[in-house]
């Protein structure tokens, strides 16, 4: 059996004009407050023209089909990381990953989408760009700049996804952040009994009035800082 052949909604011309009075600019925002309002399961493309006045047909004028819709969304969340066109390289990194991160915040139901839908658009591709280039005029050479790339795409990532997973499932279960931690604590105390140092560790946590929400925010910039101080230590360690 054959592999299916790779298609893409960035890879066909675009059909000019509009469409009953709709533009594939139009229906983009359209999908992402749908999916912004309703999450990822609510997405079809009758709805969607529900929500437009119109019918799934007129869609289809300027969208083959949902996995091209798809892909339209996901660069719209990619217009929000904006990387400065002259930055330099820890400039450049901290935009990204602060604008991404933010993104995914905005954007909870892109978080499942991340790494399955390729990332061709002209947004996704600009923001990678500009990224590469910061590295490179920093000195970067060869494999090390999509390293670099990597390692800071990689954490951004590996540290929202999960948080933003964790804070739409509290959200879904009607919890509060109060009422989860007073659950929790009971349990952490009997399970932790044998783990003096684990333990002391987690209720100092109240002690402080600990926000879980401002900590993993400050995590995330202790872990970001940290890993653009290693990659200038690696840089200065390739030009000196």
């Amino acid at each position: 059996m054959s592999a299916k052949p790779f298609s893409s909604v960035w890879t066909r011309a675009r059909k000019g004009g509009r469409e009953q009075g709709l533009s594939r600019d139009q229906i983009v925002r359209a999908a992402v407050e749908l999916l912004d309002a309703e999450g990822l399961d609510a997405l079809s493309m009758r709805k969607l023209g529900a929500r437009l006045g119109a019918g799934a047909t007129s869609l289809y004028w300027h969208v083959a089909n949902k996995d091209e819709l798809i892909e339209l969304v996901m660069d719209e969340v990619y217009s929000g990381v904006v990387v400065p066109e002259a930055a330099g390289w820890r400039e450049a990194a901290s935009v990204f990953a602060y604008a991404m991160r933010q993104a995914v915040f905005d954007h909870p139901w892109s978080a499942s989408l991340i790494g399955v839908v390729p990332a061709l658009g002209p947004n996704a591709l600009t923001a990678s760009d500009r990224l590469m280039g910061a590295f490179v005029r920093a000195g970067f050479e060869g494999i090390d700049v999509d390293y670099a790339m990597t390692a800071v795409v990689s954490y951004t990532l590996g540290a929202t996804i999960p948080e933003v997973a964790f804070i739409s499932s509290l959200k879904a279960s009607g919890t509060s952040m109060t009422e989860l931690q007073a659950a929790v604590d009971p349990i952490m105390t009997k399970l932790a009994s044998d783990r003096p140092n684990l333990l002391e560790r987690y209720q100092s946590y109240a002690q402080q009035d600990f926000d879980p929400l401002v900590a993993r925010r400050l995590a995330f910039e202790f872990g970001l800082m940290a890993l653009l101080d290693g990659l200038g230590t690696r840089l200065r360690g390739v030009s000196g």
